[in-house]
């Protein structure tokens, strides 16, 4: 059974924000708020723990199309290709923000990952996963959780998350109602910028 953890979003406890990170380093797979929807993620360094996701989530893990969940733009070109500085400008501009970003995957992407040849890049404007990954030290890799019902596309009650998928995860965080619209997905390739799916984030801007 998973643990239930409270941790409110004005002011991340830090101790409460440990306890998340030593999950997740111990191969742990959790559930999060974001400021979309709630996010099923684990450390990317921890393929056991990748590769648990991608079987609930019914997916080869080299085929998936998971998320990076990154604290700031600092380690981008770990995991994507030299991207132009109008495109960097418009990232700046955008995160935190309610956006997955799909841009061209760099030859240094973890080893999961390494024939992908684009990656999904995702800064959110949530305190609680920002710290998770501030503390952690490296990105979580993220798909969001849907729900089987046709009309509810997303849960927004964490109780009612905890209810149906303790017995799959390890950890589910209590950051409040979320929302049941997910990320706006926007692919960048060179200069050439595509909405995939249009969802919380505004589109005007691009």
């Amino acid at each position: 059974m998973a643990e239930f953890l409270k941790i409110y979003p004005e002011n991340p406890n830090p101790k409460a924000i440990q306890n998340v990170v030593d999950v997740l380093k111990k191969g742990g797979v959790i559930i999060y708020p974001t400021d979309t929807v709630y996010g099923l993620g684990c450390d990317i360094t921890n393929v056991k723990a990748l590769e648990r996701i991608a079987k609930i989530k019914g997916v080869k893990l080299e085929r998936s199309n998971f998320s990076f969940i990154c604290h700031d733009l600092s380690n981008l070109s770990d995991f994507v290709t030299q991207i132009e500085t109008p495109i960097f400008k418009l990232l700046k501009r955008t995160l935190p923000g309610p956006y997955t970003f799909i841009l061209p995957g760099a030859n240094t992407l973890p080893f999961p990952f390494k024939k992908k040849k684009t990656v999904g890049i995702r800064i959110p404007d949530n305190s609680i996963a920002l710290e998770i990954v501030k503390v952690l030290g490296n990105p979580i890799v993220s798909t969001s959780i849907h729900d089987e019902d046709e009309i509810l596309e997303y849960t927004t009650d964490p109780e009612l998350i905890f209810e149906k998928w303790n017995t799959k995860v390890d950890l589910v965080v209590d950051g409040g109602y979320g929302d049941n619209h997910p990320s706006t997905v926007i692919e960048i390739l060179g200069t050439d910028i595509s909405v995939i799916r249009e969802g919380k984030g505004s589109i005007d801007i691009f």
